[in-house]
């Protein structure tokens, strides 16, 4: 017998993934002081802030109740817990009690590092983990600079300057402590930033730009609308800003862009700087998905290590009107979404790209002998399958 269709139970649905953004920063760069601040903005209602210990920053202004799974319970309607065990396990925590009614609603996680950090590892435990990766969704990674003692910092530890490479959003701290209202001691650091990560938004923590709304609404998806906003998203246009910036002052020529092959942008900045490259990819002609998938393979698997961050937007020739879209760390992929339609005129593949000593040039070759752009000297997709080792024969001038 067939019941009526009334009578059956409605499936439920999966909840969409919650947004898990990273705060990160050197020792000294004024962590502990943000956390502070934006722990008493209502904005931060329905968070859940995950740090190492409580008492590195202060809270007891800000407590209402202790639970018994280490998860404070703060007077601005946010979550504060330490990372118990590991940071699985107090993520695993954390959806517990959203489940099971404990907590009626968890809009965003925020995660604080140490400062000796690189923020990779992190992105990698929910990025790796299969439940965790259907759960929550990376946001953005912030990365707290010391306006005083920056420029030195980055000069001195390569961790400082991974930080500022992978982050979404940088903010500057500690700019009170500079002579000058005009703040001109800042460009030589603002400009350096800029140089190793152009497509990350720059905040003045002074200046009260370090707003909740601000620091973390990087994500694809609009937190009003819910609506993909790619541009914003991958921001490619900053890239491409800041090369013709550097190239102009460097050469005083003029560059032309041909959009039916794929073209990057790549400069090195300084001595200090020289490894850590920003660039964009980009192509109109539709791509393969399998020819999408080697390349991903080929890149991660022979220099994975090399491959900081990448974002992209890929037109598949499969599918041409829903585009996929693309997000890495190191070695490791988030697996790929597909929006339901173009969420503007532009169809273009694009992709952005972060790397430590992996040239523009070499990221540029590979892609395009996956994307069908035919090139001297090049060794075909079919060659580079049968032989992965034919990857290390391209150039990494």
């Amino acid at each position: 017998m067939t019941l009526p269709e009334t009578s059956a139970p409605k499936p439920r649905g999966p909840k969409p993934p919650i947004p898990l953004s990273i705060i990160t920063g050197f020792l000294g760069s004024g962590k502990t002081t943000l956390l502070n601040r934006i722990l008493t903005d209502p904005a931060m209602a329905d968070t859940a802030v995950i740090i190492n210990e409580f008492g590195e920053i202060g809270l007891d202004h800000l407590l209402v109740d202790q639970a018994s799974d280490g998860i404070l319970e703060l007077s601005s309607g946010c979550l504060c817990c330490t990372i118990r065990g590991d940071l699985v396990t107090t993520l695993e925590n954390l959806l517990r009690r959203l489940d099971n009614g404990r907590m009626d609603r968890l809009a965003r996680v925020v995660i604080e590092t140490t400062g000796l950090a690189d923020p990779a590892p992190i992105l990698h435990t929910v990025m790796l983990h299969p439940y965790l990766v259907l759960r929550y969704r990376l946001e953005s990674v912030v990365t707290l600079v010391d306006a005083v003692n920056g420029l030195a910092t980055l000069d001195e530890h390569e961790e400082a300057r991974r930080q500022a490479a992978v982050a979404d959003r940088i903010v500057l701290t500690k700019t009170d402590l500079l002579y000058g209202p005009d703040l001109k001691t800042v460009e030589p650091l603002a400009d350096r930033l800029s140089a190793l990560n152009p497509g990350a938004r720059r905040l003045n923590a002074q200046a009260g730009e370090a707003a909740p709304g601000r620091l973390f609404d990087a994500g694809l998806y609009d937190p009003d609308s819910k609506i993909p906003d790619v541009a914003k998203w991958l921001n490619a246009e900053a890239f491409a800003a800041d090369h013709d910036r550097h190239y102009h002052h460097d050469h005083g020529g003029h560059h032309h862009h041909d959009h039916d092959h794929a073209h990057g942008h790549g400069h090195d900045v300084n001595r200090h700087d020289d490894k850590i490259r920003a660039f964009t990819l980009s192509t109109d002609r539709p791509i393969a998905a399998s020819a999408l998938e080697m390349f991903l393979d080929l890149l991660r698997s022979a220099h994975g290590p090399k491959l900081l961050r990448m974002k992209g937007v890929v037109q598949l020739a499969e599918d041409p009107d829903r585009p996929v879209v693309i997000h890495g760390v190191q070695h490791v992929f988030h697996p790929p979404a597909t929006l339901d339609r173009w969420p503007d005129a532009d169809r273009r593949t694009r992709m952005v790209f972060i790397t430590y000593d992996l040239p523009e040039s070499f990221v540029r070759k590979l892609f395009e002998s996956f994307s069908g752009a035919l090139l001297p000297d090049t060794p075909d997709p079919k060659t580079m399958l049968d032989n992965p080792l034919a990857i290390t024969g391209f150039s990494q001038k």
